[in-house]
Order: C-alpha cells, then sequence, then structure tokens
C-alpha cells in the first residue's frame, strides 16, 4: 500500500513584475528605467509597472497622470497581450512537466499542487526552485515561489521573498506565521473586510484567532468559515484543474466624460458585442447582467438583474444593460467608464443545471 503523505505539498508561483518584464526583455533599452506598461494621457491607467518605478510608488490600476507625478522619469510602453499570452503557455508548460494539477489564476500566477510530482524530486522546495530554473532558462524572466501546505499559505510565501525569491511555511510554523500578520495582508481580505476587522478589534492574524466563530459568523456571513480557519494556518481548499469560468465582460474608460444617453447607448451596444463574442468563442452564455459605472470622481455604481431565460443575442444583453443603465441618466456628475459583464453561466443551449450550495462564495 501506498503511503500517504501527512500534508499536501502545494506551491504557488507568481511571475514578477509580469508584463513589464517582458517588455523588459524585448527592449533591451527598457531595461534597468522605471517603467509602465498601459496608456498614457488623462484617462491612462497602469496595468503593469516594473520593479524600477514600483520604488517610486507606481502600482498596477494607478491613473497614468498619478503615476507621472511620482515618477517623472517614468516611460510607458502599450500592452502586448498576444506576447504575455505566448510566454503564459511556455510557462504553464514547465509546470505541466511536474505535476497535471495546476490552477492558473491569471497569465503570470497558478497554484500547484506537487503531492504526487510526475517526477522525482526530494521535495516541493526543490521542485519550485526547479521550475524557477526553467522559466528564467526558457523564458529569460524571473519567478517567485512560495511552498506550503496549503493554497492560503503558499500565496502568503511566494510575496515573501520577491523578486526572484522562494520561501517555505512548514506546517509547523504555519500558526505562528499568520499570527504576525496584519490581516490587510491576507490573501482574501480586501480593503474593506480589513476596515470592518480593524472596527472590530482585529489586526492582526492572532487577534482574529481570539474571535469566536459565532462571532465571525454574525460580521462576516458566509467568509466567516474561511477566516476562522486561515487565522489558525488552516485551509482545506483544493487545487482546481480547469476551474470553472464564473463570468464574462468587457469595460471601456473614455478619453471625454460620457453626459448624455445616446453616447451611453452606443457604447453599451459595442460593449455587448465585445462580451457576447467572448461568451460565443467559449461556448456560454448567462443569465445575470450586471453593468459598472464609474464617474469623474472615481465613485462607481454597479447594478445587476437575474432572469429567468440566459441572453440569447448581442440585442439581448445590450437591452438588458440599457434597462440597468437608463436609471443612472442624466448623471450626477461626468461618466469615465463604463463595463458589462455577463455571469450565472452555462453552456448555450443547455437547461440550468440543478443548484448546488459551494463552500466559499
Amino acid at each position: 500500500m501506498t503511503r500517504q503523505p501527512a500534508h499536501r505539498r502545494i506551491i504557488h508561483v507568481d511571475m514578477d513584475a509580469f508584463y513589464a518584464s517582458v517588455e523588459q526583455r524585448d527592449d533591451p533599452a527598457l531595461r534597468g528605467r522605471p517603467l509602465a506598461v498601459g496608456g498614457v494621457g488623462r484617462r491612462g491607467v497602469v496595468a503593469a509597472a516594473s520593479y524600477e518605478a514600483r520604488r517610486f510608488g507606481v502600482r498596477s490600476a494607478m491613473p497614468s497622470v498619478t503615476a507621472q507625478r511620482k515618477c517623472p522619469d517614468l516611460l510607458f510602453v502599450p500592452p502586448r497581450f498576444d506576447v504575455y499570452r505566448a510566454v503564459s503557455a511556455q510557462v504553464h508548460d514547465i509546470f505541466s512537466r511536474f505535476t497535471p494539477l495546476i490552477q492558473p489564476l491569471s497569465l503570470d500566477e497558478a497554484y500547484l499542487d506537487v503531492t504526487h510530482p510526475l517526477l522525482p524530486y526530494p521535495s516541493a522546495t526543490a521542485i519550485a526552485q526547479a521550475i524557477r530554473d526553467l522559466i528564467r532558462e526558457e523564458t529569460g524572466l524571473t519567478a517567485s515561489a512560495g511552498v506550503s501546505y496549503n493554497k492560503f499559505l503558499a500565496k502568503l510565501a511566494s510575496d515573501y521573498r520577491k523578486p526572484d525569491g522562494q520561501f517555505v511555511i512548514t506546517p509547523r510554523m504555519g500558526a505562528d506565521f499568520v499570527a504576525a500578520l496584519p490581516v490587510e495582508e491576507f490573501h482574501g481580505i480586501g480593503p474593506a473586510t480589513a476596515a470592518r476587522m480593524h472596527a472590530l478589534g482585529i489586526r492582526t492574524g492572532l487577534d482574529l484567532r481570539r474571535q469566536p466563530l459565532s462571532r465571525l459568523l454574525r460580521h462576516f456571513g458566509k467568509a466567516a468559515d474561511f477566516y476562522y480557519g486561515i487565522a489558525r494556518g488552516i485551509d482545506e481548499r483544493p487545487v482546481e484543474v480547469n476551474r470553472p469560468r464564473r463570468s464574462v465582460g468587457a469595460e471601456k474608460t473614455f478619453e471625454a466624460d460620457i453626459h448624455d444617453w445616446p453616447a451611453a447607448r452606443d457604447i453599451v451596444g459595442d460593449l455587448s458585442a465585445r462580451v457576447w463574442d467572448r461568451c460565443t468563442t467559449r461556448g456560454l452564455t448567462g443569465v445575470t447582467v450586471t453593468i459598472k459605472v464609474k464617474y469623474n470622481d472615481f465613485r462607481q455604481i454597479v447594478r445587476g438583474r437575474t432572469a429567468v431565460e440566459p441572453v440569447r443575442d448581442t440585442t439581448d444583453l445590450a437591452d438588458r444593460a440599457q434597462a440597468l443603465l437608463a436609471p443612472c441618466f442624466p448623471p450626477p456628475r461626468g461618466i469615465r467608464l463604463l463595463g458589462i459583464t455577463v455571469s450565472g453561466l452555462r453552456a448555450r443551449d443547455t437547461q440550468p443545471a440543478p443548484r448546488q450550495l459551494a463552500l466559499f462564495g
């Protein structure tokens, strides 16, 4: 009988400043210089920043004008998503040499379960090092890795020695490592939830561990079980291979604010066509349509509606999105971004599957 390991062996691999590093790799003139990938101009947004730019406080999702104020010598290059996807495919090919259990999170990061690796390595730490070495050799890029016995801790560990490093959190270390961290550094706890925790006197992992489950349930609902577990270094979530897509969407940021309904209606038509084309490519439709409206003061609203029948085509999607957007007009201030998302996904021309309860929403 094969002996089962006492703990899973999980690796989180995260490419270092991925988009910016690809650009610096391909253009030697950009190396060692503060670089942002993204759009220039009043409405431009930073998609990625090199480590040289991050020293000045430049971050992804930052308005380009803010980034330029922080770093006057900042260079901008437009994104080349076709190149990034090709490099990502190379990296994922490397992953597949070690395990079939791969959960991509984006083009530049993934979880790997190497509890039963395809190649005979002495430890998950050795596998992580081998993967990083191959990434450097075959792509000319660097990656950081976190190694632990669950996904939550592996993700924390990969941030610990960035860039171009790796860190291991063993079962003996897990609970104590979490106890010392501020809750805002926990993957899965965003700024709004961290602020709510602070208001309850929960500032560190140790504070979180001291909370009764009943109190967490009262304040955080279905997420309480997850928070209760991770405060103790426990996370039973599996590495999900071929994790089903939850939504399909598109959005557009405008060079000039939108104020009138005809212009907004035309944009909704264009976005609906883009979203439906993506749905068609994947053989999907959905029952929930959501719109996002971001104003010129960066405040935003999100409105959604779920129907019995799934979206049929581009026209149907546009009609549903326009019905959600119409009450927002006339807008209280200029609109700088509109977005449309389809969720509640299912294969086209199929009946809805029976609803199942999920442990985590």
